[in-house]
């Protein structure tokens, strides 16, 4: 929803109307009409991870939201961001031959943006490996529109301290959690000189933040950080999870990393979003089974060790940064024809 709205927000700048497509439980139920955007309900399942029951169902009410997008003002264009909610109306678009621009921020495009592939007019992608699942020559490497402050964030305060920013997402991450607790005794008895800022998560936050106050180590651990990218600015090191949105922070930033891809996201994305970091030299790549408290402490230890591995990373990563995403993808959505 974040990159969506910043092509919103660029689009209505220009003079457009833009109207939302999505669901009730979604988060864009929030977030649109905060935005000051217009937003149609449907109602829709999703099709994977399901049984045949659940399939039929799921099907049967894209077939009636399908019919209801037939019946609704034609637009100009659709702009897909791909999953189950943008069935609908990327169908309705199709068949109406509404010329639709689909925009895939992972390595691997979702199960919706690969079954609409060949008829996207065009795939507007962050990692340039994605485009064989497109036609050729209907995919442009825009990367994913990211807030403009971490593109110019200032250099980390030379206190002397290594600051280590972890970060599951809003939601945090229990296994990035647990492993930040075991290192702290770790931490504490090296003597490293160590910050630790920590976002565990509104439902993960537990006896964490109690706990780490009683440890005597320099940091912060809260439920969720306000202003991300302030929290950015302080990092030498961001610990995190490798979806779409945490990776172009990243490169937006030019942070070196440490990726956990979540192992159950679908297609097994997150694991191909950090193998192109890694691969980049942008971040080092460790599986959700093998980080544990240890493994975090031991990584930390080597990379302080090493400044001239971080000044790489975080070169390699800034590299990876497209900057202009929204304005890019707006110039292609007034133009598509």
């Amino acid at each position: 929803m974040i990159p969506a709205l910043a092509v919103a927000r660029e689009l209505r700048s220009r003079g457009h109307r833009v109207v939302f497509i999505g669901t009730e439980r979604g988060v864009e139920s929030r977030l649109v009409p905060q935005a000051g955007f217009p937003l149609e309900l449907i109602q829709i399942g999703g099709l994977k991870g399901i049984g045949a029951f659940g399939k039929f169902s799921s099907l049967a009410k894209l077939a009636v939201s399908t019919v209801q997008q037939l019946r609704t003002e034609r637009p100009a264009a659709v702009f897909s961001m791909g999953g189950y909610v943008a069935g609908p109306t990327v169908i309705a678009a199709l068949l109406r031959k509404i010329p639709v621009v689909a925009m895939e921020p992972n390595a691997v495009p979702g199960i919706m943006n690969r079954y609409t592939a060949r008829w996207v007019r065009r795939a507007l992608i962050t990692f340039p490996e994605t485009a064989k699942y497109f036609p050729a020559n209907r995919t442009e490497t825009t990367g994913l529109p990211v807030r403009e402050e971490f593109f110019h964030l200032p250099e980390p305060p030379a206190d002397g301290k290594f600051t280590i920013l972890i970060t599951g997402g809003s939601q945090g991450s229990r296994t990035l959690n647990e492993a930040a607790r075991a290192s702290w005794p770790l931490f504490r008895n090296a003597g490293l000189p160590v910050r630790l800022l920590h976002q565990t998560g509104a439902g993960q936050a537990g006896t964490l933040v109690e706990d780490f106050a009683a440890t005597g180590l320099e940091g912060e651990v809260k439920p969720f950080f306000e202003d991300m990218p302030a929290a950015f600015a302080q990092a030498h090191l961001v610990i995190c999870r490798a979806g779409a949105g945490s990776v172009s922070e990243l490169a937006a930033a030019g942070k070196a990393s440490v990726l956990i891809p979540f192992p159950f996201a679908a297609d097994n994305h997150q694991l191909k979003n950090a193998e192109s970091f890694a691969h980049a030299g942008a971040s080092l790549l460790v599986l959700d089974k093998e980080w544990t408290g240890a493994k975090f402490f031991q990584t930390v230890f080597g990379l302080i060790s090493d400044k001239a591995v971080l000044k790489s990373m975080s070169h390699a990563a800034r590299s990876l940064a497209k900057p202009g995403a929204a304005v890019r993808a707006a110039d292609i959505l007034e133009n598509i024809h």
